[in-house]
């Protein structure tokens, strides 16, 4: 490890198989580990029998601790800088510790590793380039009507980190330009329960209706005007049939292969005929 050296270490989204080796190295090699949630983060050092010295650096104390982290840095220590989960610097306040690093010539080393958006997005059947990367959206407010305006202008695919008990509003805003746009939720990445529900606005916004959504979810929207090429659930159905399963083990097949809820497959076969 080079002295005086910030490191960016990606944390698993869910899945602890998903953490690196090069990352377990430098978290066991470094000086200081500062961690978003040092709870969530002592779970994560306890599974790896890692017992470097940890520190809290999180939203509400960035300025504080920030100057903190920078005097260790100029005195030549090794700091690895986590978030709560996925790749910090990414919609978190690792963005202004980098960013502080770089103006005082410290270096800054980035490792590559697991991020939420960049996972949905490649699972999702919606084009991947170019995409726009929001981050979380603003609870409330005028800057969210402009933030949730300016997505709804946007012409390539959208990605941003909604809050589960926020996501059904969040879907109801988003129908006010387009009902029938493709959308894309992915919640619990890499989890247990890891989930993709793609449709329309309207209908997955009447799936979270009726399953309350829980976990961090991922929502994923098609560019404005776009017609994105999503995988055909009929198209699936009928090659499956062609295989020899019945139609009911067809459609069960394809609702887990597309992670679509059976019903809509069901009703998309109906309507086709």
């Amino acid at each position: 490890m080079n002295p005086g050296t910030l490191y960016l270490c990606p944390t698993p989204l869910g899945n602890m198989e998903d953490i690196t080796l090069r990352v377990l190295r430098i978290l066991g090699e470094a000086d200081k580990i500062a961690a978003e949630d040092t709870r969530r983060t002592r779970k994560l050092l306890s599974h790896f029998k890692i017992h470097t010295p940890l520190t809290s650096y999180h939203e509400h104390n960035k300025h504080k601790k920030g100057a903190v982290i920078l005097a260790w840095l100029q005195a030549g220590l090794c700091v690895a800088l986590v978030s709560d989960a996925g790749t910090p610097g990414i919609a978190d306040p690792g963005e202004d510790l980098v960013k502080d690093a770089l103006n005082h010539g410290i270096q800054v080393v980035s490792l590559p590793g697991p991020v939420a958006a960049v996972t949905a997005l490649v699972a999702s059947g919606l084009p991947s380039v170019p995409f726009a990367f929001y981050g979380f959206l603003p609870a409330r407010g005028s800057e969210r009507k402009m933030i949730v305006s300016r997505i709804l202008g946007e012409d390539k695919t959208v990605v941003f980190y909604e809050a589960p008990h926020r996501l059904v509003k969040t879907l109801t805003e988003l129908q006010a330009d387009e009902q029938s746009r493709q959308v894309v939720v992915a919640r619990e990445l890499t989890k247990v329960y890891e989930q993709f529900v793609r449709g329309t606005l309207t209908e997955v916004q009447a799936h979270f209706s009726l399953n309350e959504p829980r976990g961090e979810c991922t929502v994923l929207l098609a560019g404005k005007g776009k017609k994105p090429c999503l995988a055909e659930p009929v198209a699936l159905v009928e090659d499956l049939l062609k295989e020899g399963l019945t139609k009911k083990e067809a459609i069960r097949e394809a609702a887990n292969r597309l992670k679509l809820p059976r019903n809509d497959v069901y009703k998309r076969v109906l309507a086709k005929k």
